[in-house]
């Protein structure tokens, strides 16, 4: 089997594997927070974070992956973005309606699509907008309701933009930069994570909820699925990092809207939640931008490709000519050489989805 094809296989295992935990810790917790009462998101995402972190130890123990470190600097900026970005997003559901906080999600793609363009001159072709522009007008159509404005929400919710774009893009970057793992970013970064959480997490849940999460009544049903939700939550992080690292922020947003209508169908279907044809009407909407995204990227993915197999040959043919290589030697490092990674500056959100 070639490299490519089990790049493309892993790629699809990281996908599905996204997809699958997402849904089931949303399901979850809804489950937890609706039904049980407990309304405590962020010191939750807390004790996920901390979950992870021992499952990678123990994991890391028996050698299941190997310890890599790096730049301990990107760590902690890395781990504690992260960690302020789960916080803002919870903050920004708490101060608006649910309407605002779902275009807030929304406005995370074309954020990111403009960040990558500004700093790292990435380029998005025309389709490539096009799908986006289809996606978030499915997922817009199905998830958006009331559009309820206030300042300090307003605030909240472009700090949270910026912050979690900033993170994903970093999630990315960082893996290729340093050449680390999912598992070894997931692994360094999780402690800072889970510290930023577990110190902010009580304060920012009293703030919103008028409830001291030490004071509630832990029943045994209610710690079965904390415990459930904690062990799902090691799957959903993994594969967080996972699909970002092969494939892009973007990539990964668009996952998430994906994840967002699976969610209002299993709700529908499973937990009976009140559901409209204006629902159904922006889900299957969002699939066709989904798949229009995934065609155009598939296309300029094998146009790519096409290209450096073309260029491969001409500069085999150049280095056996010193005449030509001396001549032609800076076109080739400019136009033929293909980089093997981007420029390099590069969670758990699935909680709030």
């Amino acid at each position: 089997m070639s490299e490519s094809h089990k790049f493309q296989l892993g790629t699809i295992g990281a996908l599905s594997l996204s997809v699958v935990s997402s849904v089931s810790i949303v399901i979850c917790n809804k489950a937890l927070i609706s039904t049980l009462g407990f309304t405590f998101a962020t010191t939750l995402t807390s004790w996920h974070l901390l979950v992870t972190f021992c499952s990678l130890h123990v994991a890391l123990w028996m050698k299941f992956f190997e310890h890599q470190p790096f730049d301990p600097r990107a760590v902690l900026g890395f781990g504690v973005l992260n960690g302020i970005s789960i916080g803002l997003l919870n903050l920004s559901l708490g101060f608006n309606s649910v309407g605002f906080y779902q275009m807030t999600k929304l406005a995370i793609i074309p954020c990111t699509v403009v960040l990558e363009t500004i700093f790292f001159r990435k380029k998005f072709s025309r389709k490539i907008q096009f799908s986006l522009v289809i996606l978030l007008l499915g997922v817009g159509i199905a998830t958006v309701t009331d559009l309820q404005l206030n300042m300090l929400g307003s605030v909240l919710s472009l700090l949270a933009v910026i912050t979690t774009c900033v993170a994903q893009i970093m999630t990315n970057t960082i893996q290729k930069k340093y050449k680390v793992s999912s598992t070894q970013l997931l692994y360094q970064s999780c402690p800072y994570q889970a510290i930023t959480l577990f110190v902010t997490g009580p304060f920012l849940d009293g703030l919103l909820t008028n409830q001291n999460v030490f004071a509630f009544k832990y029943t045994s049903q209610v710690v079965f699925f904390i415990v459930l939700s904690c062990l799902i939550s090691v799957s959903v992080n993994f594969s967080t990092f996972l699909v970002i690292g092969k494939t892009s922020p973007v990539t990964y947003q668009v996952l998430g809207h994906l994840k967002t209508c699976l969610v209002l169908a299993f709700g529908y279907l499973l937990l009976k939640d009140a559901f409209s044809w204006r629902n159904i009407l922006g889900i299957l909407v969002a699939v066709i931008g989904m798949v229009l995204y995934s065609y155009y990227c598939t296309l300029e993915t094998q146009q790519k490709a096409a290209e450096t197999s073309t260029q491969l040959p001409q500069m085999d043919e150049n280095e056996k000519d010193p005449l030509i290589s001396v001549e032609n030697g800076s076109g080739l490092i400019s136009d033929n050489v293909v980089p093997k990674a981007d420029p390099v500056w590069n969670s758990n959100k699935d909680f709030q989805a």
